[in-house]
């Protein structure tokens, strides 16, 4: 239970000023959790050094660039992504059913062709920055949950297996698109107190995960404890015993 936990906790890799202290964190976390995410911040300023560096050190890559435009330029971005060694990569699910659908296209024909598996497809749906006041001054008529569940849908029906989301949207992505679709969320805070940022739909690890969520994604709880190996490990222990609570309500 502990190590497929452990597999299921994604630190987010979006710091440092040089690429030799991003490193340090993934030489100091990569037995105590699962996936590395780069971001944009990260890849823009270490470019693709940066994942070959966290593979080669042993750390699984969830490539989180969040490709959004036309379907011909997001299928190229997805191949030129399938070129590094990633395991997981996003695209926004608001993009279309047809931008989804060509980046799909490109997974599958890795998957056709390639020597190594290929990578989680991820659609990202609501940023877990916007509530739905955010959403009507953008001009979405739909509340947040809704305009969730819409995109998860759509992204299930392209072919993507699973989706970003709050963690407060998990149950009803699951009763939409069943409980084999894969829910990634980003938005976990420790019940602490300590982290204040631009998140605005945030639940604890034990919470995210009783809802369902198949990953959860941590950064600054895990970057800026005393202790961040530590830390990492009190998070796969809440993991661990949310999913044993779970099991025996069942």
């Amino acid at each position: 239970m502990s190590e497929s936990a452990r597999d299921r906790l994604i630190f987010a890799l979006d710091v440092g000023e040089s690429l030799e202290e991003a490193l340090e964190l993934v030489d100091m976390l990569k037995d105590h959790v699962g996936v590395f995410k780069i971001g944009k911040e990260a890849f823009t300023r270490f470019g693709p050094s940066i994942v070959h560096e966290t593979a080669g050190r042993g750390g699984k890559v969830f490539l989180d660039l969040k490709f959004h435009d036309i379907p011909n330029t997001v299928g190229r971005a997805v191949e030129s992504a399938l070129t590094m060694p990633v395991s997981m990569l996003t695209v926004h699910a608001s993009g279309g059913s047809a931008m989804m659908k060509e980046a799909t296209a490109s997974v599958r024909r890795f998957a056709d062709h390639g020597p190594a598996e290929p990578p989680l497809l991820l659609a990202v749906t609501v940023l877990t920055s916007l509530n739905d006041d955010d959403l009507k001054e953008i001009g979405f008529s739909l509340s947040t949950k809704d305009l969730v569940t819409r995109l998860a849908s759509l992204a299930r029906e392209a072919g993507i297996p699973g989706v970003v989301a709050s963690p407060n949207d998990i149950a009803q992505i699951k009763k939409a698109c069943g409980d084999d679709f894969i829910v990634v969320t980003p938005g976990i805070r420790l019940d602490d107190g300590e982290t204040k940022d631009d998140q605005k739909r945030t639940l604890t690890p034990e919470q995210a995960i009783r809802e369902g969520a198949d990953f959860i994604v941590v950064g600054r709880p895990i970057r800026t404890a005393a202790d961040p190996a530590k830390t990492a490990r009190g998070i796969v222990d809440m993991i661990s015993e949310a999913w044993e609570s779970a099991a025996s309500r069942h």
